[in-house]
């Protein structure tokens, strides 16, 4: 199974990540798919994505998480 992130608006709305944006890819564990975010989010942010949820294939692991900072 491979992990992804899907990208929501401001309003829970799904949304393509605008550009500059950095390219997702495919990731192989929980782990590095969290990292990457973790890497990115404020260039994510900065493209329109205001939240992301992460799955494993079909199932959803967990989200929206905000990417507002604290």
């Amino acid at each position: 199974m491979t992990w992804t992130w899907s990208y929501e608006g401001p309003d829970g709305a799904p949304v393509q990540a605008g550009p500059g944006a950095p390219e997702q890819p495919a990731f192989p564990t929980q782990a590095d798919a969290e990292s990457w975010v973790g890497e990115t989010w404020r260039e994510l942010r900065e493209a329109g994505v205001h939240a992301v949820s992460l799955f494993e294939g079909d199932r959803k692991a967990y989200g929206p998480m905000g990417l507002d900072p604290a």
